[in-house]
């Protein structure tokens, strides 16, 4: 139980960025909304359900990676705390940047219109394991919660904690937007958001950035 309270802070503030970083329209979510107006509701949530499950290969090639660099090198965390914590400032210019800017958010078409459910659920796995900024952020976010010498529960925590919050958050963004008011609604509301994702991971990267260890 002791554990559990040791590390139970961490975990939760892992979830809190990762489920911010879901509003951040990216190559995933813009990909289902364009999906669910353009094709159908099920298209969309089939795509949704390729992204979780890129997602969940992206946790796990992110743990097992960083649990055998951790076995390695001593002085690793160092470094991935520095790169966390820059790369979250970065995040924050972003979101500023963009809550700034009176241009709106660009809903892409899918790219195939009558391929199968099978066709879109692999579209989905590839576009999450194609985006970058999936590698970024599990980089970014796994040392504000992992040390060196956690204990594998943790890490399993958070992968299926993440996976799951991934599938949800994908599965509503292909049911809310599949109407075209929807879209309306969070133009009209981008900005708030944008702003609250600025401040938040501002807030997180120098958090990280003057920790100890």
């Amino acid at each position: 139980m002791s554990q559990l309270y040791e590390y139970l802070p961490g975990i939760l503030l892992v979830y809190t960025a990762f489920g911010l970083g879901l509003l951040t329209p990216g190559p995933n979510i813009l990909a289902v909304i364009g999906t669910s107006m353009a094709v159908s509701r099920r298209s969309g949530v089939a795509l949704a359900a390729g992204v979780a499950s890129g997602t969940f290969l992206w946790a796990m090639l992110t743990v097992l990676g960083l649990a055998a660099l951790f076995a390695t090198i001593s002085s690793a965390m160092f470094f991935l705390k520095l790169f966390g914590g820059v790369y979250l400032l970065w995040l924050a210019y972003r979101g500023f940047r963009a809550a700034a800017s009176s241009n709106e958010i660009a809903i892409p078409p899918p790219s195939i219109v009558g391929q199968s459910t099978r066709a879109f659920i692999l579209q989905g796995v590839l576009i999450q394991m194609s985006n970058p900024k999936a590698a970024l952020a599990w980089l970014a976010v796994l040392p504000l919660c992992i040390d060196a010498d956690a204990p594998m529960w943790v890490w399993a925590v958070v992968v299926l904690g993440t996976t799951t919050m991934s599938t949800l958050g994908h599965l509503a963004y292909a049911i809310v937007f599949s109407t075209g008011p929807a879209v309306a609604a969070f133009q009209r509301r981008r900005r708030i958001v944008q702003t609250f994702l600025g401040a938040f991971f501002g807030v997180a990267g120098f958090k990280l950035l003057l920790s100890n260890g």
